[in-house]
């Protein structure tokens, strides 16, 4: 049987659109083994803030894995430890918050006042319960202005539990793990052998086969950044592990937990020239580095540019999409305060409740998107005359 003589033209421009349509790179579900899409490197990292928590409680597994979805580059949390010395993640050193140990009267005599920072806190302290108790938790959200339909469903998770998270990704995420309160932590618990909360921290890394010092070729098959707000334990670890570590730099009222030293102090050049040696960057509050003053953002302190000066990356937390958290300056527009610090500020990362909003915003706006879709049109402009004209003939 005779084909329509306009049969292959119209079939070729069916076969290019289709291949248009599609992304670039090949779906999670059809990349053979051991070639994941690879991390991005080329824009400043996406960090999904203890996992999507502006959408479903933080430090979950479906938080992780909603980050995911929504195109993190890191996903990050913090890591405490359980009464028998299980390393797990979640925020506070207290469960009050975010879980339902009030609603467990089995607990009630478990409350305790210890120091922590500095500060007498009273509530119920990860460290008195073992690893079996605390999964019998459920987890809530921490802010009553954000979704509350998720509470009561999740249970506390692991160190592991959430490194597996990353490593069954559909391509290549990274974790960012902290360690969280170390003076707390090897204070009220104990491990065989004098280990300290930092060793098991970094055995756990390695176990998992996480290596390698920044962009060399076994970090970018399992990126990972260590990071916390105490120098000591930076330090130690450098002489374990040589994965990147970011020194956290809380508010300017704030001294270090284990050293005792001023924000002003550990901002200043004669200190980063020291930290350098074992860190690759900085995690800054983001009001210290751009001051805020009734609402509305202030000149930019030098802070990024002086880091920047002495190679170290910056990393600023933490960017929330609730208008109770926008400066008057972005007009209650999440993407407009992106802007501001990717393009006028120019961070390296940044730490978000809202991975989906950061990534959307990094894809919308990138060079290589952008180029991508305007050959996309070409093409199809192209074929579009060839076929017209071919129709005429």
């Amino acid at each position: 049987m005779a084909l329509s003589p306009c049969f292959s033209p119209l079939v070729f421009l069916f076969l290019i659109v289709g291949c248009v349509a599609r992304p670039f790179y090949p779906l999670p579900s059809k990349v053979a083994e051991g070639t994941r899409k690879p991390l991005q490197t080329s824009r400043p990292y996406n960090i999904a803030h203890r996992g999507s928590n502006g959408e479903i409680p933080e430090e979950t597994a479906p938080a992780y894995q909603r980050a995911i979805e929504e195109g993190a580059d890191f996903i990050e949390t913090d890591i405490l430890s359980s009464k028998d010395g299980v390393l797990i993640s979640f925020h506070d050193v207290t469960l009050d918050v975010t879980t339902d140990i009030l609603q467990h009267k089995e607990f009630a005599n478990r409350k305790r006042t210890y120091e922590v920072q500095g500060n007498y806190t009273t509530g119920f302290f990860t460290v008195d319960f073992t690893i079996k108790e605390l999964k019998s938790l459920r987890v809530k959200q921490r802010y009553p202005f954000r979704d509350q339909q998720y509470n009561g469903k999740f249970t506390i998770i692991t160190f592991e539990e959430y490194i597996l998270i990353a490593l069954d990704a559909p391509r290549v995420v990274g974790i960012y793990p902290e360690i969280k309160n170390p003076v707390f932590i090897n204070e009220h618990v104990k491990w065989p052998g004098g280990k300290r909360f930092e060793d098991k921290f970094v055995e756990t890394l390695k176990k998992y086969g996480y290596k390698g010092s920044y962009l060399s070729k076994e970090w970018l098959a399992q990126p990972a950044f260590i990071q916390s707000f105490a120098p000591t334990s930076l330090i130690y670890v450098s002489n374990q592990t040589d994965l990147p570590k970011i020194f956290l730099i809380d508010e300017v009222t704030m001294a270090t937990q284990d050293t005792n030293q001023s924000y002003w102090e550990i901002t200043s050049d004669s200190y980063f020239q020291y930290i350098k040696q074992y860190v690759e960057g900085i995690g800054p509050w983001k009001d210290t580095v751009v001051p805020v003053k009734d609402n509305y953002v202030l000149t930019p302190t030098d802070l990024v540019a002086r880091a920047h000066a002495h190679n170290l990356q910056v990393h600023p937390y933490t960017f929330r999409n609730e208008n109770k958290f926008l400066y008057f300056n972005f007009h209650q527009d999440p993407y407009q305060e992106y802007a501001y610090w990717i393009h006028e500020i120019g961070v390296d990362g940044i730490f978000t409740d809202f991975t989906g909003s950061l990534n959307n915003y990094q894809e919308w706006t990138s060079q290589s998107s952008n180029d991508s879709d305007s050959s996309a049109s070409k093409l199809l402009h192209k074929i579009a005359l060839l076929v017209n004209s071919y129709e005429r003939v």
